[in-house]
């Protein structure tokens, strides 16, 4: 017996035909399928099939009819959230998301509950799409009063006249108090730079601060959230079901959620020109109303990610601005900003702080005998030598083959004990070697001064380094 006609029997015995649905289903000049939905003992979401389906919501011409429902829609928990409470609680559902990244369009979808005839197992629901492959404002009417109230304060406050570290964190606690979530946080990817930022936070009852949570986390784990959205337009974690399925494909992240109590959570992109630039990231919050606010945080992200680009391109601009693209560390004006501002605060308060000059000494010989491409990787080199023991420090190219590191948080060992790592790691004549002099200041807060004596000494070393080394180009 074909899988039609077993449905078509086990339609029969709940009163509801197999004819009548494929005439239902047929009716409808949209794509569109009839869906069987299972309820488990428990009460929970079972099996959900593909029952009938018209000609359009086939495309192909591919029979799908009899299957479940994620061999022709990605699997998603929401929409099976939804789906449940179409044919078992008969709620309608009408929606407009964005689904470009997974489809390439924008989706509107239906769904119309289909009484089941006091079958105690199966319900059945009506799923309608239409696909636009631009945005339709017009298309946000479709929506709740309350959902759309909401967005709409989102997009007065993205408007405000505020910094936009201040909007965020009025968006981002504003969105917590919707979801009823526990905390709520927004935060940007670059990924040429390798980093991520949490530009705003809220926490219930300030229980936590996301900034530190964050802090150990390392990037990697951040960067492995691309590939888990890839196969959807936002990821849900629900329960322990869902947190385990995840498990097996983000052990990391994983990890970090069960370290800080998280049960549930939802993660949305954001996207500019196709790539994801940052997230929205919602944890602990209501699955009961998983539905209605998954939609909401749909939109506000839409209209979060124009914001959030603009941000990181100003942002870049002042980083590139301050940075030297040889080596990776801040450049001369940057050095030359920071001097003058340590200087005023040290005249008025009278702190510890280290500096040190490091010459690397082998660049001109080496551009001169291997060329320039092999100076500039060697600058390289130099460059990740220094951000890797000067981790916590202030780190300038102050001239072509000179750096100028400045310390406020160092003790004068540990600074010591730094400058000594450097010259073990830098201690090449053939590649890279740092001839190097440094000095703690204890008392006086003269910044200008100790970079001074540093200066002095770091000469002292280089004529010692000439004199032992006389083949080099001075």
């Amino acid at each position: 017996m074909s899988l039609q006609k077993i449905l078509l029997s086990e339609a029969t015995m709940s009163g509801i035909d197999y004819q009548t649905l494929k005439t239902i289903v047929n009716l409808c000049n949209m794509p569109s399928a009839i869906m069987s939905v299972e309820k488990n003992k428990d009460g929970s979401c079972g099996e959900i099939r593909m029952v009938a389906t018209n000609d359009k919501f086939s495309m192909t011409g591919e029979n799908v009819e009899g299957l479940t429902y994620d061999a022709k829609l990605k699997r998603d928990p929401k929409f099976e959230d939804i789906l449940f409470k179409a044919a078992w609680n008969n709620e309608h559902y009408h929606s407009y998301v964005d689904t470009s990244r997974l489809y390439g369009y924008w989706t509107e979808d239906i769904i119309i509950p289909i009484d089941n005839n006091g079958d105690e197992k199966t319900g059945y629901c009506q799923f309608i799409y239409k696909l636009s492959k631009e945005m339709e404002a017009g298309r946000y009417s479709i929506i709740s009063p309350d959902i759309a109230s909401f967005v709409i304060r989102t997009c007065i406050n993205l408007r405000k006249d505020e910094d936009f570290y201040t909007t965020m964190n009025t968006v981002t606690k504003d969105i917590r108090e919707f979801t009823d979530s526990f905390a709520a946080s927004i935060m940007t990817v670059s990924k040429d730079l390798y980093r991520f930022e949490v530009v705003s936070e809220s926490v219930r009852n300030n229980l936590k601060n996301l900034h530190d949570v964050f802090a150990n986390i390392p990037y990697e784990v951040v960067e492995s959230w691309e590939d888990l959205v890839s196969g959807t337009d936002c990821i849900i974690i629900r329960n322990e079901e869902d947190m385990k399925d995840f498990e097996s494909k983000a052990p990391a992240w994983v990890r970090t959620l069960r370290d800080n109590d998280v049960k549930n959570l939802c993660l949305a992109p954001f996207m500019h020109q196709n790539m994801i630039i940052g997230y929205l990231y919602i944890t602990n919050f209501d699955v009961s109303q998983m539905a209605r606010f998954k939609d909401t945080i749909e939109m506000v992200a839409f209209f979060l990610a124009s914001e959030v680009a603009h941000h990181i391109f100003v942002d870049k601009l002042k980083t590139l601005s301050s940075l030297d693209l040889r080596t990776g560390v801040q450049n001369r004006n940057a050095m030359n900003t920071k001097v003058d501002e340590l200087a005023l605060e040290l005249r008025m308060t009278k702190t510890p702080f280290s500096v040190a000059f490091c010459n690397l000494i082998t660049l001109r010989t080496v551009n001169i005998q291997q060329g320039h491409d092999a100076g500039n990787n060697l600058l390289s080199d130099a460059g990740q030598i220094l951000r890797d023991i000067f981790k916590n420090d202030f780190i300038y190219r102050s001239n072509g083959e000179e750096f100028a590191i400045i310390s406020t948080n160092s003790t004068e060992k540990s600074f010591e004990e730094k400058v000594k790592e450097l010259k073990e790691k830098a201690n090449d004549p053939n590649w890279v070697f740092f001839t190097i002099g440094y000095y703690t200041d204890m008392t006086e807060g003269n910044i200008h001064q100790a970079m001074r004596f540093a200066n002095e000494y770091e000469q002292e070393f280089k004529e010692d380094f000439y004199y032992n080394h006389p083949d080099f180009v001075k």
